[in-house]
């Protein structure tokens, strides 16, 4: 059979993929406690019981919600894993900087769910999650970094969150961290890039030649 979140993706004009977009933007703002269905029935422009058909309760549309970052996560390492393979790992690790700050800034409810998730000062009670620990495995391996996913290193699988939670802040903290530096928006993002090449590259390759 399938799912709500099948149909969503299937169709991306869908009611129930206009529903998932909005709940993936208000859930990554105010997360799921500060959440209700009336607020995501309000941004879609539908009466509550129009958001009930289509996904359910609260905790089905945010399960949902879940397993769509999931999967798109999915696929984007699948792709970034395709562009730097084979290449040293200076240049794996500018590429990937490159691709996945481009990546989240275009989607940046996936920086704002996650770290909601994770730091925020309540916590969903549920038996889903984001694969965070799966996701840095499969990082760490396509960088080159371990043999494979399920022998990585504690060290390493430390280095490659570094990466992540630095991307993610930038993004999840863009309102407090654009203004500072005072530059477009575009520059801004540039100059995240640089940054994080500046700290993170070195850094690799010096455990590289030792």
């Amino acid at each position: 059979m399938t799912t709500p979140l099948e149909k969503a993706r299937r169709d991306p004009e869908s009611m129930k993929a206009r529903i998932l977009a909005a709940a993936r933007r208000i859930f990554g703002e105010y997360g799921f406690h500060g959440t209700t269905t009336r607020m995501i029935a309000q941004e879609v422009g539908i009466d509550i019981s129009t958001l009930h058909y289509h996904w359910g309760g609260k905790k089905d549309l945010y399960e949902s919600v879940v397993m769509d970052v999931n999967k798109d996560l999915r696929q984007k390492l699948i792709e970034v894993e395709g562009v730097i393979h084979g290449l040293p790992l200076a240049e794996r690790l500018a590429i990937s900087i490159d691709l996945m700050t481009d990546y989240l800034f275009a989607n940046p409810d996936i920086s704002n769910l996650i770290l909601f998730r994770y730091f925020g000062k309540t916590r969903y009670e549920g038996n889903l999650d984001f694969s965070v620990p799966e996701f840095t495995a499969d990082i760490a391996r396509s960088m080159g970094l371990a043999r494979d996913k399920r022998n990585v290193p504690p060290e390493t699988m430390m280095k490659v969150l570094a990466v992540m939670n630095s991307i993610h802040s930038f993004i999840a903290g863009v309102s407090f961290f654009h203004p500072m530096v005072k530059v477009e928006k575009d520059r801004y993002i540039a100059l995240v890039k640089e940054t994080l090449k500046f700290i993170h590259i070195p850094a690799f390759l010096q455990n590289e030649t030792k």
